[in-house]
């Protein structure tokens, strides 16, 4: 073992080593016994430090900048924590990215930055994140905004960012912490890997321990060929007693995951999956209403998981519809199972939309197909596909009277920006619409 390797590995313990004596600190002073974080990060102003940091965006955008220099920061005091990231680092800055503005325009809503990060902090158990790694991210942050803001840098600002940071970070660990009797990640191994269009892979995987998701969810892949590269593919079928999970890859370019699992994956390979997320899922109970399910692209696997679901549960009460996008229909795939779907159950219809777009303006796009067809304000709304379909379907579904509540959908990162007023709106600017549900900030990419 050379010396830097050493020197490296000695302070990753020596960390670990000093998280368990704040842990036996917290414990012993902790007047019920119970442990207390540092910090809780609930006693910040929210709407206030809100204003601030949009106040003072323009001191430390772009935020590709203040990135770079937070990544810099943290891997020259630690270099050991570069091992916990993948080789290539732009997917990590963009997600990292989206995240700072999911929270920024969240912060005046400290009951959906709880959820949404409680949800990440359960997830990135997969990662090798202990809470001592939050420290030196704090750490590295406050040096990131001092190098991004230069002479300009004052005290409020750093002060309004960090209890933004620790008040997710609370969360997150708490996450973390409730999910510690499930595993942080699962091994599967591929039992079926076919090709079912140019450049789109159907991969069957059993995992060696059950895994716990609902039709609906969706699940983060790592493939050994790309360590600690983690992507999210839709699970595409319901659960069942043979623990098989099924996922739709589409091939988005060379030397990624998605080229990974489509040219690359055999049978007989083992990915590790992280824990289930998303809570486009199926509501219960007799009084369930019927639903609407728009589908484009790999989408049809959220989409094929939904009405699986629904045939599993035998309701004939509910009636399911079902619009399914593709520019040209060399684009449908899989499309026996969706022909055998139909025609074993008289309560679903399918509408094939060939020629729409994928919401791009100046297409003719699937939500204008949608709402020609009828009034769903008495429906469920589950939305699945590309970002940019996702958002103009939604879009067009709360125009026409569908309550928020219920229109779900995938994650879009890029369609959840801060909405910005005044100076700086051009660092930061974008769709100012905030979409129902879902989970907005991550990406929904192969």
């Amino acid at each position: 073992m050379s010396a830097t390797t050493s020197d490296s590995y000695d302070e990753y313990h020596a960390l670990l080593a000093r998280q368990d004596a704040m842990r036996l600190r917290q414990r012993l002073l902790a007047p019920s016994g119970a442990e207390r974080p540092r910090d809780s990060g609930r006693s910040f102003e929210g709407a206030a430090d809100r204003e601030t940091i949009l106040r003072t965006l323009p001191l430390v955008t772009p935020f590709s900048e203040l990135i770079d220099h937070l990544y810099r920061a943290m891997f020259a005091e630690h270099p050991y924590l570069r091992r916990l990231f993948p080789g290539s680092m732009d997917f990590q800055r963009a997600h990292l990215e989206q995240a700072l503005r999911y929270l920024i325009e969240h912060l005046d809503r400290p009951e959906e930055v709880t959820a949404f990060c409680t949800r990440l902090g359960r997830d990135h158990r997969k990662l090798g994140v202990r809470p001592v790694h939050f420290e030196v991210f704090e750490a590295a942050l406050a040096e990131a905004l001092r190098r991004s803001a230069g002479e300009r840098w004052h005290r409020e600002l750093e002060r309004a960012w960090l209890r933004m940071v620790r008040f997710a970070v609370t969360a997150m660990v708490e996450g973390a912490n409730r999910s510690l009797t499930e595993p942080a990640s699962w091994n599967a191994t591929v039992t079926e890997h076919r090709l079912a269009a140019p450049g789109l892979a159907v991969l069957r995987v059993r995992t060696a321990e059950p895994y716990p998701y609902r039709a609906g969810q969706f699940a983060t892949i790592e493939s050994p060929l790309l360590p600690h590269a983690w992507r999210p593919y839709s699970v595409a079928r319901a659960p069942r007693p043979d623990g098989e999970l099924e996922f739709h890859v589409r091939r988005t370019g060379p030397g990624g995951v998605s080229d990974a699992l489509v040219t690359r994956t055999r049978v007989g390979d083992v990915l590790r999956l992280g824990p289930a997320q998303g809570a486009m899922t199926l509501d219960d109970g007799p009084a369930a209403r019927d639903v609407l399910i728009v589908a484009g692209g790999t989408g049809w696997a959220t989409a094929k998981a939904l009405l699986d679901e629904l045939a599993l549960r035998r309701t004939p009460y509910r009636a399911a519809r079902l619009f399914l996008g593709a520019r040209t229909p060399a684009d449908l795939y899989d499309t026996a199972a969706l022909t055998e779907l139909e025609r074993r159950h008289a309560w679903l219809r399918v509408v094939p939309v060939i020629g729409a777009g994928h919401g791009a303006p100046g297409e003719d796009s699937l939500a204008d197909a949608v709402t020609r067809h009828g009034d769903w304000s008495r429906h469920v709304a589950y939305l699945s596909g590309p970002p940019a379909m996702v958002t103009a379907v939604a879009g067009a579904l709360l125009e026409t009277g569908v309550p928020a509540g219920r229109v779900l959908h995938d994650p879009v990162g890029g369609d959840t920006r801060v909405p910005v007023q005044g100076r700086g709106a051009e660092a930061v600017s974008g769709k100012q619409r905030r979409l129902p549900a879902g989970q907005a900030g991550f990406p929904d990419t192969n």
